[in-house]
């Protein structure tokens, strides 16, 4: 099968779409709205386009459309698989194509379907005219469906992990030896990798973290990533930098160790599918404190894995993590592992998708017929 994958730019989570595709045995193309250097994997081609600066606007509707039909005219696929919604399959549902996959990125149905009259609409058209949906949590499915877009229709895997890649056996040695190494081996580290982005409550986590240390001295932070929102968080810690490590960006091939470096994972995320992020924290046998958005509770139960607090409440993320950290987390951490091997495998869900492709396409012939 002749797949188009298009997508924004060269996220990770393209790259592990991608590197799967290129291993399935399909012909498989990338397209890259906004450009860039992307790190293709082995039996990918990119298609050569010129792009757009973010966020797409109406006004670069027409050369994206003239381009686009243009790509499909030549490389007549078999099947295109795009997302977000309101950019790229919006994009292919315009252009008259199908088979359309369209795949849900969790923000563009959990929160820019609603932004505006615009949103609503583009959402709409692209759903009335995609053939399937592939989505990474019963949250976004409700969405769709709330859009009129039939189940039998839509097909929900998570984002998995690479379990043995993210396991307790991968994550503690070197967990251990930075702990060491930073002196923080009597400590109770939390760490949090969400991008620094207001839709993922990064603020809230250092509202609650400068409370709860001054309660509780022992506690320590580990914040990784960065984004539009690092003057205001840095600002936020202020008087307790001395109880944070700050580490960027880091590469996917470090991160089982920052994993095993903590005793608790946080997401306090506003807007979100199934959090990879969540997924590889719960695969290394961390309990995870999390907010009550929907996706989360996919996967967190309070008591059992990890605690939920109330989504955007800073005092009452304080009090969870005051709480936690005196709790024995040994049941919690095995219930994490478990969970993480029952429902985030990334080879099923690779499974799940080429699955998806076949329906997809064969559900396209028959509109055609």
């Amino acid at each position: 099968m002749r797949v188009l994958y298009c997508t924004r730019s060269d996220s990770p989570h393209d790259r592990r779409f991608l590197t799967a595709l290129g291993q399935s045995g399909h012909e498989v193309y990338a397209l890259r709205l906004f450009g860039g250097k992307p790190l293709t994997p082995k039996g990918v081609t990119e298609v050569p386009w010129q792009a757009v600066s973010s966020p797409l606007r109406l006004t670069d509707l027409p050369g994206q459309l003239r381009q686009l039909r243009r790509l499909l005219a030549n490389l007549q696929p078999d099947l295109v698989h795009a997302g977000p919604i309101q950019d790229l399959a919006f994009l292919v549902a315009r252009a008259g194509f199908n088979p359309l996959l369209t795949m849900s990125w969790g923000f563009d149905l959990m929160k820019d379907a609603y932004q505006s009259p615009l949103g609503r609409w583009q959402t709409r058209y692209t759903l009335q005219r995609s053939d399937y949906v592939t989505l990474d949590c019963q949250a976004t499915a409700d969405r769709a469906a709330a859009f009129g877009f039939p189940r039998e229709r839509i097909c929900v895997f998570p984002w998995g992990v690479d379990l043995d890649f993210f396991s307790p056996q991968n994550s503690v040695v070197p967990g251990k030896s930075w702990r060491a190494a930073q002196g923080w081996e009597d400590k109770t580290v939390l760490l949090c990798l969400r991008s620094w982005e207001p839709n993922y409550g990064v603020d809230v986590l250092a509202r609650a973290f400068a409370r709860a240390v001054k309660e509780n001295p022992r506690l320590r932070l580990i914040l990784l990533g960065d984004g539009s929102e690092a003057n205001k968080i840095r600002a936020l810690l202020r008087g307790v930098e001395d109880k944070v490590y700050y580490g960027g960006r880091v590469e996917l091939s470090a991160l089982p160790g920052w994993y095993g470096a903590a005793d608790l994972y946080v997401s306090p995320s506003h807007v979100d599918g199934s959090s990879v992020s969540l997924l590889e924290a719960m695969a290394c046998g961390l309990p995870s404190i999390v907010s009550d958005i929907p996706a989360n509770l996919e996967w967190i139960q309070d008591g059992l894995n990890g605690w939920v607090f109330p989504d955007g409440d800073a005092e009452a993320l304080t009090s969870t993590i005051l709480s936690a950290a005196e709790q024995d987390w040994r049941a919690y951490k095995l219930q994490a592992r478990q969970d993480a091997v029952q429902k985030a495998d990334w080879n099923k869900g690779v499974r799940k998708l080429l699955a998806c492709y076949e329906d997809t396409a064969a559900f396209g012939k028959s509109r055609k017929l």
